[in-house]
């Protein structure tokens, strides 16, 4: 389990000993330079009260006759300089080293949320928002790492205070008393300020998410927006949720700004009660004047890095928050754990699906989405999956492809169950080509091998077959840079039927055993699909196709007429719109809305006649 269990004192102490657990070599570096900067603060602390009686006072009260020489002075200035150099370069490596430690604490959250990701059934992906996701990975992530700045700082403040109070009971207890009261008001005020911080904290990180889902929202949906003039209800959406996330920072500001001052009240308050109590003690000649020097140093200096130790305690609620929000996605259970087979052979791929059934939801409100589906597809055929919207004929496309695990049944490779394969032995012998083709705002090239340029095993030549196959090749040529033109951002440069075409070559770029068309040209001309799919059956890989075109189920070897998430008949397409009233009804309709709509504009023409 990544969440971290008991109350907030306990998880606030994991938290942090996990964090260090992470990276110690470079917590050690920045704690061990933060604790050096504090002991040397302390020896300045030590060393002005041991200056001042012996070099300063008498300088002052003894007149021609003190025996303070220059010499005195200069070892004194020079002790003095070597702490300061001591200090800047403690400085120095605390801050590089606090800083690279907690940017890698949260880089390690947002591996292990990314991972999470890959990991998760697409099934589970949908019932997330993406703006919920994206504040996983980020501004989540970060959050658990605040309190990460901040710590070797106050670790090293907490070798300051207890340097600084051994110095100050050494050369007084009654100042040493009053100066290490600090300490347990700075952890009492933070004890209240906790309590109110947390929720004020948790609904920030909320709101946050918030806003980001409708900021995608909106940027997914732009031409519909645009479209239907709709620009005012998304801009108070978003009004609302950015009012909302401002309303949750400035709570969280109001509780800081209580905070705070009294953070930096504490040690000035003790500082004025040392002067006073110091001077009286000096004149009744109970202590040096030195001993109050030492003390009351030492405390103005504790006055900002006490403040320290606040910005731990008041980074915690919100590092504890965050870490909870990664640590839901981290422990979601349902994942595609790989397998370790590899996958032999090569050419079409033997494709089986046995009595596989998979349901959504929970409880009452579970159905099934898939019932007791099985079919064969031998090496080297196609197979065309044809049914009504909401047929089930994309969640079967995720399960073939190991996108989700059914609730029951198998899908095999070549005779091997496909949740027994390893990683690289499923993604190398099948590729899905969505209807929704996503294309990267970078080259067509880098589109279609999905790699840096000189990172890539395949070469361009490799490249040029696929777009060949995609009957891509004439408008890449046409394109100003051929394969190094950058198509804008989701290919916004590229017609519908232009990107669905990239996507088919990327696929088959990869030359895989198992290719699986989800409705993958839709947006493409008849006359160009039917080359492409004849193309493919020229290839030696096994084509599974979700189709609606007649002239596209034609081309497949058999069809299988899904319903509700059950088959309904599997055969030829002669076969099946002989025996298959349902199945006639979908692949003719088409044809029937064509014959209409001719009839109707026939029957225009010759009233107006």
């Amino acid at each position: 389990m990544y969440a971290l269990p008991g109350g907030a004192v306990r998880r606030s102490l994991l938290l942090i000993g996990r964090g260090i657990r992470s990276e110690p070599r470079t917590f050690a570096l920045a704690i061990g330079s933060s604790a050096v900067w504090g002991a040397a603060f302390v020896g300045v602390g030590w060393l002005l009260g041991r200056l001042t009686d012996t070099v300063v006072v008498p300088a002052l009260t003894g007149g021609a006759d003190s025996d303070v020489g220059t010499g005195d002075v200069l070892r004194a200035g020079l002790l003095l300089l070597a702490l300061a150099v001591l200090t800047a370069v403690s400085v120095a490596g605390r801050r590089i080293w606090a800083g690279m430690a907690a940017l890698d604490v949260q880089a390690g959250h947002r591996r292990r949320v990314t991972e999470q990701y890959l990991r998760l059934p697409m099934s589970w992906h949908r019932a997330h928002p993406t703006g919920q996701l994206l504040s996983n990975a980020n501004s989540d992530a970060e959050s658990a790492g605040y309190v990460f700045v901040p710590l070797p700082f106050a670790l090293g403040v907490v070798v300051m205070i207890i340097g600084a109070a051994a110095a100050m009971l050494a050369a007084d207890v009654v100042l040493g008393l009053i100066g290490v009261t600090v300490l347990p008001l700075v952890l009492a005020v933070n004890a209240v300020y906790r309590r109110w911080m947390t929720p004020a904290v948790t609904r920030v990180q909320a709101e946050r998410a918030a806003v980001s889902d409708v900021a995608h929202e909106s940027f997914e949906a732009a031409t519909v927006v645009k479209s239907l003039g709709t620009e005012t209800l998304e801009e108070e959406r978003f009004a609302e949720a950015t009012h909302r996330l401002r309303r949750a920072n400035v709570t969280v500001g109001k509780v800081r700004s209580v905070f705070d001052p009294v953070i930096d009240l504490l040690p000035a308050l003790a500082t004025l009660a040392v002067l006073v109590v110091g001077a009286h003690r000096v004149a009744s000649g109970d202590i040096a004047t030195g001993d109050v020097v030492t003390a009351s140093y030492l405390l103005t200096i504790l006055t900002f890095p006490v403040r320290a130790i606040g910005f731990v305690l008041g980074d915690l609620p919100r590092s504890l928050v965050g870490h909870e929000r990664v640590a839901r996605v981290v422990d979601a259970r349902g994942y595609l754990e790989p397998g370790r087979l590899p996958l032999q052979g090569g050419g079409g791929l033997h494709l089986e699906v046995e009595h596989v059934e998979l349901g959504v939801g929970r409880g009452r409100d579970r159905r099934r989405v898939l019932d007791d589906v099985s079919l064969v597809v031998a090496p080297g055929r196609t197979l065309a999956v044809v049914g009504s919207t909401g047929a089930g004929k994309s969640t079967l496309v995720d399960v073939l492809m190991r996108l989700t695990d059914p609730d029951d049944g198998v899908v095999r490779y070549d005779g091997v169950d496909v949740r027994a394969l390893s990683e690289e032995a499923r993604t190398g012998a099948a590729a899905l080509v969505a209807q929704q083709a996503f294309v990267f705002e970078d080259t067509v090239r880098a589109n279609i091998t999905l790699a840096e340029p000189g990172e890539s095993p395949i070469t361009d030549e490799q490249v040029w077959d696929a777009l060949r196959l995609a009957r891509a090749d004439d408008f890449v040529r046409a394109l100003p840079d051929g394969l190094d033109t950058v198509v804008g951002e989701r290919g916004t440069s590229l017609s519908g039927g232009q990107r669905q075409r990239i996507a088919i070559a990327r696929a088959l770029v990869r030359r895989p055993r198992l290719l699986v068309l989800d409705d993958a040209t839709s947006a493409v001309d008849p006359e160009v699909e039917q080359a492409i799919l004849a193309n493919l059956r020229r290839q030696e890989c096994t084509v599974v196709v979700v189709a609606y075109r007649t002239a596209t189920i034609a081309l497949a070897d058999r069809v299988l007429h899904l319903e509700a998430g059950r088959v309904v008949d599997v055969g030829a397409h002669e076969e099946l719109l002989a025996r298959d009233p349902g199945y006639a009804r979908i692949v003719t309709a088409y044809a029937r809305d064509r014959a209409e709509r001719d009839e109707r504009d026939a029957d225009r023409g010759g009233v107006a006649r």
